[in-house]
């Protein structure tokens, strides 16, 4: 990932508020900042947002629920018209490009693969492929074939 979308997914990372358990990963966090750059606790606390997430986006093994929470705030605040225009296309009903139903069947390779180039067109391929990859990590069931079709459509 670019380092200026590190440091945007781990700013959406500190401003997220809302998201289940998202206390405890802020202060998981915010100790392993405390433990790598030998500050207090409370000192990190108080930094500004910006600064929490420079120092966040350069630690390369944070654990995967940071990482994690981190690619899912980054696509919420930064790229739900990506996120939309991928559903639409593959006709999943949705909120801002929040999936509104309670089960999502997995969709097929073929219409992966013709929503995938919809997408490609109008939004830039890192970004593109980042929320794909994100989403076949998070949920492998439902977006199984976004791997054969992103190997596919990168040969």
């Amino acid at each position: 990932m670019p380092p200026d979308t590190r440091v945007a997914a781990a700013a959406a990372f500190w401003r997220d508020t809302e998201s289940p358990e998202i206390g405890v990963q802020h202060a998981e966090a915010i100790g392993l900042l405390a433990r790598r750059l030998n500050f207090r606790v409370r000192s990190l606390q108080t930094l500004p947002v910006e600064k929490r997430a420079r120092h966040l986006a350069q630690i390369t093994d944070v654990t995967d629920p940071i990482a994690t929470r981190a690619l899912i705030a980054y696509h919420f605040e930064a790229q739900r018209p990506l996120m939309a225009a991928f559903l639409d296309a593959l006709g999943i009903a949705h909120e801002n490009g929040l999936i509104t139903a309670d089960e999502t069947p997995a969709p097929s390779a073929e219409a992966l693969a013709t929503a995938v180039q919809a997408v490609r067109t109008a939004f830039p391929q890192a970004e593109v492929d980042l929320y794909l990859r994100t989403l076949a990590t998070l949920d492998g069931d439902t977006w199984a074939a976004l791997d054969g079709v992103l190997a596919h459509s990168a040969s």
